[in-house]
């Protein structure tokens, strides 16, 4: 019988703000179609130079360098020319409060002073940007990685898929288990096994679009619903998980947060059936300087993060707990798995001069204690900001905030699982903030609602996204 969940931890600051109500404003959907088609010609009449790349770039894939690159509304991406602080400036001349930030990879603003002399140096004076040679750099991002998330011993990557990836196969070396579990809408990059949902009768599904799974997900994978301790300890009863591979909130579907008693409860449920907690800090390092682990007090055996620790280069990390590296030891050395050379765990440039370079500089001069106070400071003044929006005209939306990270949803109260948040996606919603914002000089992350602070936001940037949210908002009701 599933036990009861343990008392949770929840962090200092305010993580969320929802308003539950019978009586709300309905969006007039006539309206809103209307509205979206003026925002629509704005944008085109704003941007011709970005329109006439995109319509240029014919030898790229779907025309951009990424195909996610056509998440953003209005047909076609803005394109850069030039991006310093939480400012974009794009090939048209125009310059926008850059709230998006490279969902994430940015988090420590464009271009921060500290990160680019560090690279510079190491491309200029020092050279050598990869040799397949250590340099002292690692070492200390690994100790001040120690610092914040706990974990003793860390290993390198390009991005966090990566050490998602090379972690699962370290998780299933050190238990001697096949699956991993994960939650219905999480986001763990583009890891195969993680693209999976709780489908009927305890059955795992693949989640709709995912392109070309190598293996039918039900082979890899078991799937959870979040914030549901119940359908967890059902999944690990099988016996065959490895980890449970979460983030300590869902993000990439919209801010979910956890419920008391949930992470702590996954902590047990994992000691109990011998599988191993693996976190995943990537969108969650926004809780604080040592993310949500540190902040909330959580006991991992894995770590994994990427994309913000590098100051915009490349690089991912991940952590792994004494026990498990003296668990992957026990097998290397019985001849199960080879670490060092063939066994799929590494590539050549992960850990490169430059990439770790740019760790250290960023983390020691950017990405401080100091920085997370005031970032999450101002976070929560632009969540406050969005919801006096909502309280004055009963939109049926909500905001959630996870550290220096805030982002409304088309659902009150807030989502609690992954399933509630995808069933509030409106994509006419979505596209007409979108635009409407960017018409107006914000940027928004182009996947979700979501608006992340750096060093360099300032209070006037988050009271002018307030000052705007109100004038788009208010347009759809009155």
């Amino acid at each position: 019988m599933p036990r009861k969940p343990v008392s949770g931890r929840v962090p200092d600051e305010p993580l969320g703000l929802a308003l539950a109500s019978c009586d709300m404003t309905v969006i007039d959907r006539t309206r809103l179609a209307s509205l979206l088609a003026t925002e629509q010609a704005a944008y085109e009449e704003r941007n011709p130079r970005s329109r006439a790349a995109y319509a240029a770039a014919t030898n790229l894939f779907g025309r951009v360098p990424m195909t996610w690159m056509n998440m953003w509304s209005g047909g076609f991406p803005l394109y850069l020319d030039l991006a310093t602080g939480n400012r974009i400036h794009d090939v048209d001349g125009h310059s926008y409060i850059d709230f998006a930030l490279g969902d994430t990879g940015a988090m420590a603003g464009h271009s921060p002073a500290a990160t680019v002399a560090a690279v510079q140096r190491r491309m200029g004076d020092l050279g050598g940007l990869t040799a397949m040679l250590p340099t002292e750099d690692a070492q200390w991002v690994g100790a001040e990685l120690t610092r914040r998330f706990g974990m003793p011993l860390w290993s390198f990557t390009l991005s966090a898929t990566d050490a998602n990836r090379w972690a699962i196969r370290l998780a299933r070396l050190a238990t001697g288990r096949s699956k991993v579990l994960v939650f219905g809408y999480c986001y763990h990059g583009s890891v195969d096994e993680t693209f999976a949902l709780p489908g009927p009768d305890g059955t795992t599904v693949s989640r709709p679009g995912n392109v070309a799974p190598p293996v039918p997900l039900s082979e890899t994978t078991r799937a959870a619903t979040w914030n549901d301790l119940a359908s967890v300890e059902a999944q690990l009863a099988h016996g065959d998980v490895a980890a449970i591979l979460t983030e300590p909130a869902l993000t990439n579907i919209g801010i979910v947060l956890p419920e008391p008693g949930f992470l702590d409860g996954l902590r047990t449920l994992a000691t109990e059936y011998g599988a191993l907690l693996m976190i995943d800090e990537t969108h969650t390092f926004s809780a604080g300087w040592g993310g949500a682990t540190r902040a909330w007090g959580l006991s991992p055996d894995i770590v994994v993060i990427g994309k913000s620790i590098g100051g915009g280069i490349a690089c991912g990390a991940y952590g792994i707990s004494t026990g498990v590296a003296e668990a992957v030891t026990r097998h290397t050395e019985a001849g199960d798995a080879d670490i060092v050379d063939v066994g799929g765990v590494g590539g050549t440039l992960a850990g490169n001069a430059l990439s770790t370079a740019a760790m250290r500089a960023t983390l020691s001069s950017v990405l401080t204690e100091e920085a997370f106070t005031r970032m999450i400071a101002l976070a929560t003044r632009f969540t406050l900001g969005v919801q006096e929006t909502l309280d004055e005209l009963d939109l049926p939306w909500s905001v959630s905030q996870l550290g220096a990270r805030t982002e409304y949803r088309f659902a009150r109260p807030a989502p609690r699982t992954g399933e509630e948040s995808a069933a509030a996606a409106d994509e006419e919603l979505d596209a007409y903030m979108h635009l409407a914002m960017c018409n107006r000089g914000i940027l928004m992350t182009p996947f979700h609602n979501m608006a992340l602070m750096c060093p360099m936001t300032t209070v006037g940037d988050v009271d002018r996204h307030t000052e705007i949210f109100r004038e788009v908002v208010a347009a759809l009701v009155e």
